[in-house]
């Protein structure tokens, strides 16, 4: 049985380790474009190896945009939306998913049919609330708010504490303990790969959103990373050098995080998994 298992696994690898390469092909050419001056990206044949024109570009990206500073705003703005969206997705998940109320049912499947909604047709009564109603523009809030009651993750969590046994919930109700206690202290710990998993999908949604964050943004101070690197094409001229550079920088940090996350994002999918 070690050797069949040996052997099938040797011929699963050797199997897929082209799809990995193939997989990873544009990475590493993205990585080696941002170190090659404009031309290169062009050359026949392409570079294949990184080269010594990361300074240059980077500086030269810094300069047409404050990359940086857009940088910074990506983080502030992924790393508030993912926590309130965390918490959000946690408490109506778990008040679907062990409470007992009327019209349960129905909230539940109001929720999940929001998922059917195409985005584009509430983008502009969203944009009206927002920017005339609320007066949100140019503002960490006005694009965080609108993406914060996420009904992906509702679900998603809802079928995550189904999964937890209520004896052990009601163990807890008969030494007293509080609701809130119940929540924060008993269940959010068991369903810690769970969150890992929700926290990654979250973070990389606002990471790479761009339509939104193009709309109610209009000082270049508040751009978001990926509205800077859009200002790079132009009507005569696109900066290729530039957008790889910033490409590699939005790339590098996301795949970093998810390479340490990973087997929590994996429990937590096999977690998430459960049905009632």
């Amino acid at each position: 049985m070690r050797r069949q298992h040996f052997w099938f696994s040797l011929i699963l690898h050797t199997a897929l380790l082209p799809l990995a390469l193939l997989w990873l092909a544009p990475l590493w050419l993205m990585v080696v474009f941002a170190t090659h001056p404009e031309r290169d990206i062009f050359r026949v044949p392409i570079p294949l190896l990184p080269g010594g024109a990361f300074a240059e570009n980077l500086a030269n990206l810094q300069a047409d945009t404050d990359f940086l500073r857009a940088l910074f705003n990506s983080v502030v703005v992924s790393g508030l939306y993912t926590l309130g969206g965390l918490l959000l997705s946690a408490l109506a998940g778990y008040a679907l998913a062990v409470y007992e109320f009327r019209f349960k049912a129905l909230i539940f499947s109001f929720i999940v049919a929001t998922l059917t909604i195409p985005y584009f047709v509430v983008v502009i009564p969203q944009y009206i609330l927002v920017a005339r109603e609320l007066k949100l523009t140019n503002t960490y809030w006005g694009v965080i708010l609108p993406f914060l009651a996420n009904a992906l993750g509702v679900f998603y969590m809802r079928q995550v504490f189904l999964a937890l046994p209520s004896s052990l919930l009601d163990a807890a109700r008969v030494d007293g303990a509080g609701e809130g206690r119940i929540f924060f202290q008993i269940a959010l710990p068991l369903v810690r790969p769970s969150l890992a998993a929700l926290a990654l999908i979250l973070f990389l949604n606002a990471w790479n959103d761009y339509l939104w964050p193009l709309l109610v943004l209009s000082q270049k101070e508040m751009y978001t990373a990926p509205v800077a690197l859009g200002t790079l094409i132009g009507l005569t001229r696109v900066s290729w050098g530039g957008i790889m550079v910033g490409s590699a920088l939005m790339t590098v940090p996301f795949l970093i995080l998810f390479l340490f996350l990973q087997r929590y994002f994996v429990a937590g999918i096999t977690a998430g998994a459960a049905k009632e």
